[in-house]
């Protein structure tokens, strides 16, 4: 349920439809195959350690693996805005799972 294809990422960013967050970004397109899927991008710019880096895409999977089932058929690309600057897990997580609620149902 994750995109890994350069393809699948560029269709995503080319459809135009963005969330915006305060650290985050959230990025999404229709999927014909009726199921969400994820992809997380999280640039060296803005988060410079790669633990930290980690950290992003793990708490980004784990809301998308409990959220999935209510989530509408969309490709969604997660993509870190900002730095993360004394930000907590939990506010990480808060965001994410904002940004995820504002999807727009089909």
């Amino acid at each position: 349920m994750r995109l890994h294809k350069t393809d699948e990422f560029s269709s995503v960013f080319a459809f135009r439809r963005v969330l915006r967050g305060s650290h985050f970004a959230l990025h999404y397109c229709p999927n014909p195959d009726g199921t969400a899927r994820l992809g997380l991008v999280v640039a060296k710019k803005l988060a410079k350690r790669a633990a930290q880096r980690n950290l992003v895409k793990r708490i980004g999977r784990d809301v998308f693996r409990h959220a999935r089932a209510s989530l509408p058929p969309y490709d969604l690309v997660l993509r870190l805005s900002a730095k993360l600057d004394k930000v907590t897990r939990r506010a990480m997580r808060d965001e994410m799972i904002g940004l995820l609620g504002r999807l727009p149902r089909k």
